[in-house]
């Protein structure tokens, strides 16, 4: 671990622009992040954090097939709403770039031709899937079969989601291509191999010896795990009508591999940020006295980890990362999110439903975050951390603060008498947590820093809870002076350590406050008069927002009807039946009818005895609906009666027809009805 780092550099994973930003990325990757560059600034420190859109690959251009549109396109939506989350949610970047953008070609462009001018990658001609119909060869994901793990028919050719196996797709069994669904053919292809097993021994010195104790378990076991299995060369080019186009001879109609390209975005990117500073780029990503950390989620660990710093060691020049806190992944009501299935929380939408409540979002999320094992997102969670901790805790305390001052001293920071032993120490303990909150922020422990934020605000209250100047004011006004002197010391100092956690909520107390100037993180224990006497604040406004069941229940709803559609669009459709002629279904008598009596069949609970007015007679029929339906609820209920079925004895009771129903997307059963007023009991269906 580096100790005093002169500057950082700070990268946070590049979101793939085939979708917005949901709370799965906002949780494990970017809200971390952002608290880490923010309290690093208020420390003081030199930091460059960077972001960018990951541009390239199969999946944009998969996107693009399906939605009629270029690449291009794909790419400039999701660039400027994933952008756009990232400003409304006060993610601070120092750049935030695209690797689409040409500063970006030419970095990637050059790190590959230094590679491959000093003989660091391997040449090969391989056999690959290629489509003859479309006349191209098949990126993983245009590839799907039956996986040789688990026999899962729809796995991908570089994955099956079922049962989380990496695979190659020539691994897969009756592959098909997904572009025009016919069977590929293996065809030979040349592509540029990074040897990764030569960096074994290089990898294992670095972090299984080097990171052994301050790596994240979940972290260092993942890349562990590599390691044992054995590393291989990877290829870093590609046959694909979409990235960048591999900058040597005899490589046209090929690519850069995604993976290869998305990496160098930190550096092209920070390279972007430097030109717009006047800054040089090259201390930020090859001076031994730069930190450098990686955000990332648990999917990119070995990217981030192994295949990156091999990249790296490659080309010579560059420092390694000191540290990747990978989060692990954030799941939805208890299940997981899935950009496909639009199983997610939307920032953007979340901002429609919850206006100016950004902050409740990344104090649920930091809450909640999945630093070390999975962790679930519940809306009743969300109310709950909003209700009784933010607003119940924080905004009362700074609530009673600012209306009591405006009260007693019409806003003026009254000048203290003499410190009591509980003023002392108070004062001592508020002092304490710049410290106490560093330290867990330092070790990447946000969920820790953030609950030591809240004690703070817990300090407060206690305080003014025990010394309860609202009865103090009528016996020892003078008292009075220090007891809010000191709450409003305690008010400061969350104005100023809440800002990483809460930018929005810090901002406001500080407008509140009529804080001006920039507060340092060591202020709060270093400044002897944080907020003087005679300094006069504003008046009180809510920091936080009660928020109903109501609107919790909405967003549950919403969830619902997302669960519903997905059942209905993954639903199996029942393959046809045998072909038949007109006369077979002539045969058949369908008519409308009305239910007018219904009863529940004894010691049956499937079953009900119907009778059925059929415009013909009335008729009984036994109908195995008992478990959908009450008896009470079929009474008046139009339906579709099947009339000339041979009667059938069930149970003693003979039942003469069958009424026609199907099931909704839930396997709820529906009846068939007419729609339409006017048609009658007894008309023929034909």
């Amino acid at each position: 671990m580096l100790q005093d780092p002169k500057r950082y550099t700070i990268t946070a994973a590049l979101p793939y622009t085939n979708g917005p930003i949901h709370i799965g990325h906002l949780a494990g990757v970017y809200v971390p992040s952002d608290i880490y560059a923010r309290y690093l600034r208020l420390q003081g420190r030199d930091v460059a954090f960077i972001c960018g859109s990951d541009e390239h690959g199969v999946a944009i251009s998969m996107k693009a097939k399906k939605e009629g549109i270029t690449p291009q396109q794909v790419i400039d939506k999701y660039h400027h709403i994933i952008k756009t989350s990232f400003e409304d949610f006060g993610i601070s970047f120092d750049n935030y770039s695209r690797t689409s953008a040409q500063i970006h070609h030419d970095t990637a462009s050059e790190f590959f031709k230094k590679l491959y001018n000093e003989g660091k990658f391997i040449e090969e001609v391989t056999e690959q899937l290629y489509d003859a119909q479309a006349d191209q060869f098949l990126a993983d994901r245009f590839v799907t079969g039956t996986c040789p793990k688990c026999g899962n028919e729809g796995a991908y050719g570089d994955q099956c989601e079922n049962c989380g196996t990496s695979l190659n797709a020539t691994d897969l069994i009756n592959p098909k291509s997904t572009i025009t669904g016919t069977t590929p053919v293996l065809k030979s292809t040349k592509h540029w191999f990074l040897p990764l097993d030569q960096y074994d021994a290089f990898l294992r010195e670095w972090i299984l010896k080097g990171h052994e104790k301050d790596w994240k378990p979940n972290v260092y076991g993942q890349v562990k795990s590599w390691l044992e299995d054995g590393l291989k060369p990877r290829a870093v080019t590609r046959d694909l009508d979409w990235g960048i186009p591999v900058p040597v001879e005899g490589a046209e109609g090929k690519v850069l591999y995604v993976w290869f390209d998305a990496p160098i975005g930190y550096i092209s990117s920070t390279k972007e940020w430097a030109q717009r500073e006047g800054k040089d780029w090259e201390p930020y990503w090859k001076s031994n006295d730069t930190k450098l950390v990686h955000f990332i989620g648990k999917d990119n660990i070995v990217f981030h980890c192994v295949i990156f710093p091999a990249m790296l060691k490659a080309e010579g020049s560059y420092i390694m990362p000191d540290n990747v806190p990978a989060n692990e992944f954030l799941n939805l009501e208890g299940n997981k999110l899935s950009t496909s299935k639009n199983w997610a929380v939307w920032l953007h939408e979340y901002l429609q439903d919850f206006p100016g409540q950004q902050d409740v979002l990344r104090y649920s999320l930091t809450a909640t975050a999945p630093e070390t094992k999975d962790n679930d997102f519940t809306w009743k969670d969300f109310q709950a951390r909003n209700n009784n901790e933010l607003v119940a805790i924080f905004g009362n305390f700074i609530n009673r603060v600012v209306v009591l001052t405006n009260k007693y001293y019409n806003g003026e920071v009254p000048a203290p008498n003499a410190f009591s032993e509980i003023d002392e120490a108070t004062l001592t303990e508020m002092r304490a947590y710049p410290a106490v909150i560093a330290g867990s922020i330092e070790r990447y422990r946000f969920r820790e820093a953030l609950s030591e934020l809240m004690n703070l605000a817990r300090l407060g209250n206690k305080y003014l809870a025990d010394e309860e100047p609202w009865k103090m004011i009528k016996e020892n006004p003078e008292r009075v002076k220090t007891q809010m002197y000191v709450a409003l010391l305690i008010a400061t100092a969350l104005a100023v350590l809440s800002e990483p956690f809460l930018p929005f909520t810090a901002a406001k107390l500080k407008s509140i406050l009529k804080l001006e100037g920039d507060f340092g993180w060591n202020d709060i224990n270093t400044s002897a008069d944080l907020i003087k006497a005679g300094h006069v604040i504003g008046e009180a406004e809510l920091l936080f927002a009660k928020i109903e069941d109501e609107t919790i229940q909405k967003q549950v709803e919403k969830l619902e009807a997302t669960k519903t559609a997905n059942k209905a669009a993954n639903k199996a459709v029942v393959p046809q039946k045998d072909l038949i002629q007109f006369d077979d279904f002539a045969k058949m008598d369908i008519r409308t009818g009305t239910i007018i009596e219904a009863e529940k069949m004894p010691k049956a609970n499937k079953l009900l005895v119907l009778k059925v007015d059929t415009g013909i007679d009335v008729r009984t029929i036994v109908s195995g609906i008992a478990e959908s339906f009450s008896p009470e609820e079929v009474v008046g209920k139009r339906v579709t009666v099947l009339v000339n079925l041979a009667p059938r004895a069930l149970r003693g009771v003979e039942s003469q027809g069958m009424i026609l129903m199907t099931q909704n997307a839930e396997g709820k059963l529906v009846f068939l009805n007419p729609d339409t007023d006017g048609v009658g009991n007894g008309e023929v269906i034909s």
